[in-house]
Protein backbone atom coordinates (compact mmCIF):
# COMPACT_ATOMS: atom_id res chain seq x y z
CA UNK A 1 0.00 0.00 0.00
CA UNK A 2 1.53 3.00 -1.46
CA UNK A 3 0.71 5.15 2.81
CA UNK A 4 3.78 7.00 4.47
CA UNK A 5 3.10 4.82 7.39
CA UNK A 6 4.42 2.01 9.07
CA UNK A 7 1.72 0.06 11.78
CA UNK A 8 3.26 -1.13 15.27
CA UNK A 9 0.70 -3.11 15.47
CA UNK A 10 -0.06 -5.12 11.99
CA UNK A 11 -3.75 -6.65 13.81
CA UNK A 12 -4.90 -2.91 13.52
CA UNK A 13 -3.91 -3.25 9.94
CA UNK A 14 -5.10 -6.68 8.92
CA UNK A 15 -8.57 -5.62 10.74
CA UNK A 16 -8.66 -2.41 8.61
CA UNK A 17 -8.40 -4.42 5.27
CA UNK A 18 -10.83 -7.17 6.75
CA UNK A 19 -14.80 -6.37 5.08
CA UNK A 20 -17.55 -7.47 6.80
CA UNK A 21 -18.73 -9.46 3.74
CA UNK A 22 -15.31 -11.74 4.47
CA UNK A 23 -15.73 -12.20 8.59
CA UNK A 24 -19.22 -10.86 10.32
CA UNK A 25 -17.38 -10.65 13.53
CA UNK A 26 -13.98 -9.46 12.98
CA UNK A 27 -14.19 -7.13 10.10
CA UNK A 28 -13.24 -3.10 9.69
CA UNK A 29 -16.56 -1.69 10.21
CA UNK A 30 -15.40 -0.63 14.15
CA UNK A 31 -12.49 1.03 13.20
CA UNK A 32 -14.59 2.51 9.79
CA UNK A 33 -16.35 4.45 12.60
CA UNK A 34 -13.65 6.17 14.27
CA UNK A 35 -11.39 6.81 11.03
CA UNK A 36 -14.94 8.73 9.80
CA UNK A 37 -14.72 11.03 12.73
CA UNK A 38 -10.93 11.31 12.78
CA UNK A 39 -11.41 12.50 8.71
CA UNK A 40 -13.98 14.78 9.33
CA UNK A 41 -11.60 17.00 12.37
CA UNK A 42 -8.67 16.68 10.43
CA UNK A 43 -10.56 17.87 7.15
CA UNK A 44 -11.94 20.38 8.94
CA UNK A 45 -8.92 22.22 10.60
CA UNK A 46 -7.02 21.55 7.78
CA UNK A 47 -9.62 23.73 5.49
CA UNK A 48 -10.36 26.50 8.57
CA UNK A 49 -6.41 26.86 8.01
CA UNK A 50 -6.21 27.22 4.12
CA UNK A 51 -9.50 29.05 4.05
CA UNK A 52 -9.33 32.12 6.68
CA UNK A 53 -11.65 34.10 4.81
CA UNK A 54 -14.72 31.66 3.22
CA UNK A 55 -17.88 31.94 5.34
CA UNK A 56 -18.94 28.53 7.29
CA UNK A 57 -21.17 27.82 3.98
CA UNK A 58 -18.03 27.56 1.32
CA UNK A 59 -16.23 25.83 3.89
CA UNK A 60 -19.36 22.69 4.61
CA UNK A 61 -19.34 22.21 0.89
CA UNK A 62 -15.60 21.65 0.43
CA UNK A 63 -15.57 19.29 3.63
CA UNK A 64 -18.79 17.61 2.28
CA UNK A 65 -16.67 16.97 -1.18
CA UNK A 66 -13.59 15.89 0.75
CA UNK A 67 -14.87 13.44 2.92
CA UNK A 68 -17.43 12.00 0.17
CA UNK A 69 -17.50 8.49 -0.52
CA UNK A 70 -16.30 9.18 -4.75
CA UNK A 71 -13.29 11.25 -2.87
CA UNK A 72 -12.65 8.69 -0.39
CA UNK A 73 -12.46 6.09 -3.16
CA UNK A 74 -10.20 8.09 -5.11
CA UNK A 75 -7.69 8.40 -2.24
CA UNK A 76 -8.26 4.57 -2.09
CA UNK A 77 -7.06 3.70 -5.47
CA UNK A 78 -4.60 5.80 -5.44
CA UNK A 79 -3.06 4.56 -2.68
CA UNK A 80 -3.64 0.66 -4.17
CA UNK A 81 -5.60 0.15 -1.18
CA UNK A 82 -7.63 -2.18 -3.08
CA UNK A 83 -4.68 -4.55 -3.59
CA UNK A 84 -4.48 -5.67 0.25
CA UNK A 85 -8.30 -5.41 0.94
CA UNK A 86 -9.99 -8.97 1.28
CA UNK A 87 -13.98 -8.40 0.53
CA UNK A 88 -16.64 -10.12 -0.88
CA UNK A 89 -17.42 -9.63 -4.29
CA UNK A 90 -17.63 -6.31 -5.28
CA UNK A 91 -20.19 -5.11 -8.24
CA UNK A 92 -19.64 -1.94 -10.01
CA UNK A 93 -22.38 0.03 -7.17
CA UNK A 94 -20.69 -1.03 -4.29
CA UNK A 95 -16.88 -0.94 -5.34
CA UNK A 96 -17.00 2.83 -4.41
CA UNK A 97 -18.19 2.38 -0.66
CA UNK A 98 -16.33 -0.80 -0.36
CA UNK A 99 -13.35 1.06 -0.51
CA UNK A 100 -14.43 4.47 0.59
CA UNK A 101 -15.33 2.01 4.42
CA UNK A 102 -11.55 0.55 4.31
CA UNK A 103 -10.06 4.06 3.16
CA UNK A 104 -11.84 5.38 6.76
CA UNK A 105 -11.29 2.03 8.79
CA UNK A 106 -7.41 2.35 8.05
CA UNK A 107 -7.44 5.87 9.27
CA UNK A 108 -9.14 5.04 12.55
CA UNK A 109 -5.95 1.84 12.54
CA UNK A 110 -3.80 4.58 12.27
CA UNK A 111 -5.38 6.99 15.37
CA UNK A 112 -5.23 3.62 17.43
CA UNK A 113 -1.82 2.69 15.92
CA UNK A 114 -0.51 6.43 17.03
CA UNK A 115 -2.55 9.32 18.17
CA UNK A 116 -4.16 11.47 16.93
CA UNK A 117 -1.63 14.03 15.62
CA UNK A 118 -0.38 10.99 13.41
CA UNK A 119 -3.20 10.54 11.73
CA UNK A 120 -4.04 14.22 10.96
CA UNK A 121 -0.78 14.98 9.66
CA UNK A 122 -1.05 11.78 7.04
CA UNK A 123 -4.40 13.08 6.41
CA UNK A 124 -3.60 17.02 5.39
CA UNK A 125 -0.53 15.62 3.43
CA UNK A 126 -2.67 13.38 1.01
CA UNK A 127 -5.90 15.81 1.03
CA UNK A 128 -4.29 18.98 1.08
CA UNK A 129 -4.02 18.96 -2.63
CA UNK A 130 -7.34 17.64 -3.15
CA UNK A 131 -9.11 20.82 -1.26
CA UNK A 132 -6.70 22.62 -3.21
CA UNK A 133 -8.44 22.06 -6.43
CA UNK A 134 -11.91 23.77 -7.89
CA UNK A 135 -15.11 22.20 -6.05
CA UNK A 136 -17.88 20.52 -7.14
CA UNK A 137 -20.81 19.96 -4.82
CA UNK A 138 -21.37 16.69 -4.30
CA UNK A 139 -24.44 14.62 -4.45
CA UNK A 140 -26.63 14.44 -1.22
CA UNK A 141 -27.19 10.91 0.27
CA UNK A 142 -30.68 11.10 -0.94
CA UNK A 143 -29.73 11.35 -4.52
CA UNK A 144 -26.78 8.81 -4.24
CA UNK A 145 -28.94 6.55 -2.80
CA UNK A 146 -31.84 6.56 -5.43
CA UNK A 147 -29.22 6.22 -8.06
CA UNK A 148 -28.22 3.50 -6.45
CA UNK A 149 -31.28 1.78 -6.25
CA UNK A 150 -32.14 2.53 -9.68
CA UNK A 151 -28.56 1.17 -11.12
CA UNK A 152 -29.04 -2.15 -8.66
CA UNK A 153 -32.40 -2.70 -8.25
CA UNK A 154 -35.78 -2.46 -10.85
CA UNK A 155 -36.49 0.80 -11.32
CA UNK A 156 -38.35 1.27 -7.88
CA UNK A 157 -37.48 4.29 -5.65
CA UNK A 158 -36.73 4.22 -2.00
CA UNK A 159 -40.08 5.16 0.40
CA UNK A 160 -39.05 7.52 3.13
CA UNK A 161 -41.44 6.85 5.92
CA UNK A 162 -41.81 10.16 8.76
CA UNK A 163 -42.38 9.74 11.91
CA UNK A 164 -43.95 12.73 14.32
CA UNK A 165 -41.18 14.88 16.16
CA UNK A 166 -40.55 14.03 19.75
CA UNK A 167 -39.06 16.14 21.84
CA UNK A 168 -39.76 19.70 22.70
CA UNK A 169 -41.96 22.03 20.57
CA UNK A 170 -38.75 24.23 20.03
CA UNK A 171 -35.91 21.28 20.22
CA UNK A 172 -37.90 18.79 18.24
CA UNK A 173 -36.22 15.43 16.89
CA UNK A 174 -37.23 13.76 14.00
CA UNK A 175 -36.79 9.80 12.67
CA UNK A 176 -37.28 8.64 9.29
CA UNK A 177 -37.23 5.30 8.43
CA UNK A 178 -36.01 4.68 4.38
CA UNK A 179 -36.80 1.34 2.93
CA UNK A 180 -34.91 0.28 -0.46
CA UNK A 181 -34.10 -3.04 -1.70
CA UNK A 182 -36.19 -5.15 0.75
CA UNK A 183 -33.36 -3.60 3.57
CA UNK A 184 -34.68 -0.07 5.83
CA UNK A 185 -32.15 2.30 7.99
CA UNK A 186 -33.49 4.59 10.21
CA UNK A 187 -31.41 8.26 10.71
CA UNK A 188 -32.64 11.24 12.96
CA UNK A 189 -32.49 14.96 12.83
CA UNK A 190 -33.41 18.59 14.03
CA UNK A 191 -35.51 18.72 10.89
CA UNK A 192 -37.27 16.42 8.37
CA UNK A 193 -34.47 16.84 5.36
CA UNK A 194 -31.53 16.10 7.83
CA UNK A 195 -33.45 12.90 9.12
CA UNK A 196 -33.79 11.50 6.01
CA UNK A 197 -30.27 12.38 4.78
CA UNK A 198 -29.14 10.65 7.92
CA UNK A 199 -31.39 7.73 6.87
CA UNK A 200 -30.12 7.47 3.39
CA UNK A 201 -26.49 7.51 4.44
CA UNK A 202 -26.91 4.74 6.24
CA UNK A 203 -29.03 2.79 4.42
CA UNK A 204 -26.39 2.89 1.45
CA UNK A 205 -23.63 2.15 3.91
CA UNK A 206 -25.61 -0.98 4.35
CA UNK A 207 -26.31 -1.70 0.48
CA UNK A 208 -22.65 -1.05 -0.38
CA UNK A 209 -21.94 -4.19 2.07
Amino acid sequence: MKLNYEFKNKDLLNLAMTQSGIDAKHNNERLEFIGDRVLGLSVAAMLYEMYPNEPEGNLARRHAFLVSTDTLAHVATEIELEKHLRHGHMTSGKTNHILANAMEAVLGAIFLDSGFETVRKIITDIWRNLASAEIVAPKDAKTALQEFVQKNGHGDLPVYEYNEPTGASHDPEFTVTVTALGISAIGVGASKKLASLSAAEKLLKILAI
